[in-house]
């Protein structure tokens, strides 16, 4: 998607993806990927809105750090709980630092890999199905080019029948295979069936649609 569609989203305070609390599969899933001895490990969060998940990483003892591409919703994710965060202007990011909690607003793509080094665990609910088939092969490219050897991700993907142009956008299990299997070991850990009532099935119409999660190793 282009930049302009999601500085307007964030404007207009469209926000439909967004979830108001931590999400359950991160609850349910992350010890099992964060092992013994790892809670202190730098997590980063790609693509991640405003995220209340990023708080519960932080709570865990993780330093974070997540990218976003619009600067309101990070001043949002400091200001909704009522933290402060010392700000830095920069190019090709703005840092927003809280604790060991950082948000860079900019371009995910303009990362490097010495910005990550640090990193050795990652949390995508909601990157990969934010951008349209399109970008995901970039996307995944770019992101096995910036995170070590050994990384390991949490992954949670949706999928849907229904003709879509907006994100959250589905993306199969076997799309999975085929934009990481190259250089990733993988992991399908559970499949879940929205329900009826889900605020997301309700305000799509959908019937059907799935969640799935993944654990992925950075070979």
């Amino acid at each position: 998607m282009e930049h302009e569609f999601w500085h307007e989203r964030w404007s207009k305070k469209e926000t439909g993806f967004h979830e108001g609390s931590v999400n359950k599969f991160l609850h349910d899933h992350w010890p099992e990927l964060a092992d013994a001895g790892a809670s202190a490990q730098g997590v980063f969060v790609p693509l991640c809105g405003k995220a209340h998940d990023m708080w519960w990483l932080h709570d865990r003892g993780h330093s974070v750090i997540g990218v976003e591409l619009s600067e309101i919703a990070c001043k949002d994710f400091f200001e909704e709980a009522g933290e402060k965060a010392m700000v830095h202007p920069g190019e090709p990011f703005t840092t927003f630092k809280h604790d060991n909690l950082e948000l860079w607003a900019g371009d995910f793509f303009q990362l490097a890999p010495g910005d990550l080094k640090h990193i050795r665990l990652v949390y995508d609910r909601a990157a990969l199905i934010a951008l349209p088939p399109s970008m995901r092969k970039h996307y995944v490219e770019h992101l096995t080019a910036i995170i070590p050897e050994g990384t390991r991700i949490l992954l949670i993907t949706l999928d849907y029948n229904t003709k879509i142009t907006a994100p959250p956008f589905n993306v199969s299990d076997d799309e999975v295979q085929e934009l990481y299997a190259a250089d990733y070991d993988i992991e399908h850990i559970t499949t879940n069936t929205l329900a009826s009532d889900h605020p997301f099935t309700k305000r799509k119409g959908l019937i059907g649609a799935t969640e799935s999660v993944f654990r992925l190793t950075k070979r």
